[in-house]
């Protein structure tokens, strides 16, 4: 258990499954001791364009309410959790965008020298998952964080088999439920970036 360790898990989610991932890394993160900030980004796309989609539209009705990110929960946070659909093998723009606001507090060094990592899905096995990780990671660069990949640190990792983050598969239909390998390697991803988090705050 590491105490007192804020986190905070930003995310966009279009039809529910990133929205999955992230509630699974709360809960984790908190049996593991951190304090947790869920947060999505704002949504950027038309009307008409999530009126086109079922399952987005639902997941949009389901979640408007739901608490916005800003940029005070990276500020206040000692590890940062952004989750991401790859859209064409890099970052959702909706995420992009709220990343591209933290300039302010990146010049002023508020961004630097906290644990980061990333969760994302695809509707294939080879839909980019690795590469929106990568592009992701490009930015905390530029923070001066630190990437907390998770790597084959654990066995389990053998079987999610991504070592960049966490990924899906959500299938032709975009349904695709987590399994148990997501469920563990999400354990193991919050687990990991609390601990790295706890250290870096000491």
């Amino acid at each position: 258990m590491v105490a007192d360790v804020k986190l905070s898990i930003i995310y966009y989610s279009a039809t529910g499954t990133l929205h999955a991932m992230a509630r699974r890394l709360h809960e984790a993160a908190e049996k593991a001791g951190a304090e947790v900030r869920l947060r999505q980004v704002a949504e950027l796309a038309p009307p008409e364009a999530i009126a086109s989609n079922a399952a987005w539209s639902q997941h949009f009705d389901t979640t408007k309410d739901e608490p916005r990110a800003t940029a005070d929960d990276v500020v206040w946070a000692d590890a940062v959790l952004f989750g991401s659909p790859t859209r064409y093998g890099n970052v959702a723009s909706q995420l992009k965008q709220f990343l591209d606001t933290l300039g302010p507090q990146w010049a002023q060094g508020l961004l630097a020298n906290k644990a980061y990592a990333g969760f994302t899905a695809s509707n294939t096995e080879h839909g980019g998952q690795e590469s929106t990780l990568l592009a992701l990671y490009n930015t905390i660069y530029h923070f001066g964080g630190v990437v907390v990949a998770p790597g084959y640190t654990d066995p389990l990792k053998f079987a999610d088999g991504n070592p960049y983050g966490v990924s899906h598969v959500t299938g032709g239909t975009n349904d695709a439920p987590l399994t148990d390998v997501q469920f563990a390697a999400l354990d193991h991803l919050a687990r990991r970036i609390v601990q790295i988090g706890g250290r870096l705050r000491a």
